[in-house]
């Protein structure tokens, strides 16, 4: 069992023949507040559980009749509460809101949200536009929308924007991470 950290770029691998997964996904700001560990630690990095959790209480959700249940369990109980103003910059960064508006949105200066930003979320509020972007683009051309549409809907300066962008955070083409 491991946490994956946030990612900076996409990551991409083939799992093992016979092998299960089972997993949680954090929505932004909020992973902190149960692995009991800020996010920047763990950016680009795949952490075994048992290093931020004790050992016993791993092995005993590994070894759960249905692992998903006892992990969700567990997680649940660790649960602190996600920090409103992350949750905050999150609408805004999906709102497609500059980053200077979501620090007056979420009641920061520019310093305080990059800092509150790199603890619950890994990177700072201009990385988690860009990442929140790129899935609302991947998401409207899945819809089949033009490319030249969603670049325009996403919010990028066009579609040659839109290309590097993708390039830059998945590694791929948007055709190719479309397969």
């Amino acid at each position: 069992m491991f946490v994956a950290g946030p990612d900076t770029t996409a990551q991409v691998g083939l799992p093992s023949p016979g092998s299960r997964y089972a997993a949680l996904r954090f929505g932004a700001g909020t992973g902190p507040g149960v692995l009991g560990v800020p996010a920047c630690e763990l950016v680009d990095r795949r952490v075994p559980l048992d290093a931020l959790w004790p050992p016993a209480e791993v092995r005993a959700i590994a070894e759960a009749d249905d692992p998903v249940i006892a992990l969700t369990a567990a997680a649940s109980r660790r649960w602190q509460g996600a920090d409103r103003a992350m949750l905050a910059l999150a609408a805004a960064a999906r709102a497609g809101l500059p980053v200077g508006s979501a620090a007056q949105w979420c009641g920061l200066s520019a310093r305080q949200l990059q800092r509150r930003s790199n603890i619950a979320v890994g990177y700072g509020p201009k990385t988690l536009h860009r990442i929140l972007r790129l899935q609302r683009a991947v998401a409207l051309a899945r819809a089949g929308q033009p490319f030249a549409t969603v670049s325009a809907d996403a919010g990028y300066a066009d579609q040659a924007h839109l290309a590097r962008e993708v390039r830059a955070l998945s590694g791929v083409s948007l055709s190719a991470l479309l397969r």
